[in-house]
């Protein structure tokens, strides 16, 4: 089992080269340099020159690199998305999808450029229209230029919906969940929109552990003390990692080849929670070798 760790997703302004530096130094398990929201109109070429060098210069580590691009329907979004490919992105995150021919639109953009067909996709999930088309998008998602996370866009999404964001995000609970099954059922992960309040500890820590309760994968962020907090939520705790070791020796076992429920410590253990300890032991592994690299 391969999996990438994306606890802690740091969006940063494609603008600021004095970010775009820091972030080399920051332990965020993936970063977002973003031309289109945080950028201003007469920055945008300049932001996108920068960013294409600061990827191909490197410098990041481990650190998974996306390049967040402005929509094909913009005067920058065409050229935006052949620069992220040259680059060298790990990922191009799209902009306000909100239906899988957004998808081949894009797609088609990047064949016509010669652009590999093995370069992911992410696609922010921000409008009414995404969430009630996440299955269709997420249906899409396989194949060449692979779509391989989803990004909740939870401030967009209340604006759009004038759902609040207060009160334990109530209002949007279902909205999220919808993209999570969707995600699941083709292979997407899924990743939670930012959380405001930088100086809200207490608000911050409740918003991650609502998260990964609802099973978001991480959270993208808007502030580097952000990501302490979000990497220890959506990291394995040492008793889940050595529970999850437990379970997968006991199906090991020569007498327990086979089987799809066995007894373990007084419980009751099926195949089904091994698969689950699995991926367990895989995440907290990929997180070591992140962390370690």
């Amino acid at each position: 089992m391969t999996i990438r760790p994306r606890r802690s997703v740091l969006y940063m302004p494609g603008s600021n080269a004095r970010a775009l530096e820091k972030a080399k130094t920051l332990p965020a398990d993936a970063l977002i340099l973003d031309l289109e929201d945080a950028v201003a109109p007469e920055a945008k070429e300049a932001a996108r020159e920068q960013v294409v060098a600061a990827v191909k210069g490197g410098g990041y580590g481990g650190r998974e690199i996306v390049i967040r691009v402005n929509g094909l329907a913009t005067p920058w979004g065409e050229a935006d998305l052949k620069a992220a490919a040259i680059a060298g992105a790990d990922a191009i995150l799209l902009p306000k999808v909100q239906a899988a021919a957004d998808l081949e639109a894009v797609r088609a953009v990047l064949q016509g450029a010669g652009v590999a067909p093995s370069q992911p996709l992410w696609a922010m999930m921000e409008t009414p229209l995404a969430i009630l088309n996440a299955a269709a998008i997420a249906a899409a998602g396989p194949g060449t230029y692979p779509l391989v996370a989803f990004v909740m866009g939870t401030n967009d999404i209340a604006k759009e919906t004038r759902a609040s964001l207060a009160g334990g995000r109530i209002g949007m609970l279902s909205w999220l969940s919808t993209c999570i099954a969707a995600g699941r059922a083709y292979g997407i992960e899924v990743l939670d929109g930012v959380f405001n309040g930088i100086g809200d500890e207490a608000g911050l820590r409740a918003e991650l552990e609502q998260g990964r309760l609802l099973g978001m994968d991480g959270k993208t962020l808007i502030h580097p003390s952000q990501i302490e907090p979000c990497n220890a939520v959506f990291s394995p705790s040492a008793e889940e990692v050595e529970s999850a070791r437990k379970i997968i020796a006991a199906f090991a076992l020569p007498e327990n080849l086979g089987k799809g429920v066995i007894s373990l410590d007084g419980r009751m253990v099926e195949l089904m929670h091994a698969e689950i300890a699995e991926r367990t032991v895989a995440i907290a592994d990929a997180i070591a070798a992140r962390e370690n690299a």
